[in-house]
Order: C-alpha cells, then sequence, then structure tokens
C-alpha cells in the first residue's frame, strides 16, 4: 500500500521525519508555501488520538508506560494523476491538523529526487539549526539552575569553622 523508500535510505527518511514532526508550523508553512495550492489526495485525513509514551530509568533501565499524549496523524498523495506518486505521513505531538498536513506535504515532496535537494536546503537546514538553537536555549537556562552540592557542601563547612573562631 505505502511506497517503498527507493529514492534515499530508510535512515534518511527517519530522519527527516523526526525533524518534520519537530518542526514549527511557521517554519512549515514559509518553506512549502508553493507546495500547498494543490489539494492532496487524503489516504487518511488529518486525526487526533492519543498515543502511550514509555521511559526508561536512567534511560537504561526496563521500560515503563509513562503517560499518555496527544498525537495528529495523517496520509497523503500529492499526485493525484497516478497511483504510484510518493505518499506522505506525518505523526505530531499536540492537535494541530495544518503542522501534521504540512509534515506529510513535505515528506511526499522529500521522496521525489528532483525536491529532495531544494528542499533539504530551503526546509530541514533551517530547521536543524532553529532545533539546535532551541536545544542550546533551553541547555543554558536549565544550567542557570544547576547546584554544585559539594560545593555548597564545602561553603557550608567553611562557615561552621569560622563560627566557632
Amino acid at each position: 500500500m505505502f511506497q517503498t523508500f527507493d529514492t534515499n535510505s530508510p535512515h534518511a527518511r527517519q530522519s527527516w521525519m523526526a525533524l518534520l514532526a519537530r518542526a514549527p508550523q511557521p517554519l512549515l508553512d514559509a518553506a512549502l508555501a508553493e507546495h500547498t495550492q494543490t489539494q492532496p489526495q487524503w489516504l487518511r485525513r488529518p486525526e487526533t488520538g492519543l498515543m502511550m509514551v514509555q521511559g526508561r530509568v536512567g534511560n537504561t533501565g526496563e521500560r515503563f508506560n509513562l503517560g499518555e499524549v496527544t498525537v495528529t496523524r495523517c496520509a497523503l498523495r500529492l499526485d493525484t494523476a497516478t497511483a504510484d506518486a510518493p505518499v506522505g505521513v506525518a505523526y505530531v505531538l499536540g492537535r494541530n491538523h495544518r503542522q501534521a498536513q504540512l509534515a506529510a506535504v513535505a515528506d511526499a515532496l522529500l521522496q521525489d529526487p528532483k525536491q529532495h535537494p531544494v528542499l533539504e536546503a530551503s526546509l530541514l537546514t533551517p530547521l536543524r539549526q532553529h532545533l539546535q538553537t532551541r536545544q542550546a536555549s533551553r541547555h543554558a537556562r536549565a544550567q542557570t539552575t544547576k547546584v554544585d552540592f559539594l560545593t555548597v557542601a564545602r561553603e557550608a563547612g567553611s562557615l561552621d569553622a569560622g563560627d566557632e573562631a
């Protein structure tokens, strides 16, 4: 039913689909403005549901069910004239149907060897930079709350010694 990964390796597709799942809608809108003019053939219209998220203690232990998250998914075909046109699939966190549609359009276009280099430069590279910037910002914010308990213990010990004198 779905097209095989004959244009790129499956690992490349997994990589860009992971990026598209985290892409903010404004970035997708800007990069795909010219490609969203035509109506796609829906294989699965955007629908929202729940998905169980699993975690691991220390990222290495046994899996456990962490909780449920809201996910929107869809599948579409851009070229309605041919049955073997690439199928775009997307899963995104949240309830944003437009974001899921844009991610699926990008997935379908990235499977086309003619469109792939153009979208790599105009969508995937800026998206990687955006996500790296956002991660660095989060890391910097988290570092401001870091407490070095060994230093705190030493300082507390030196204050106690000064109080006795």
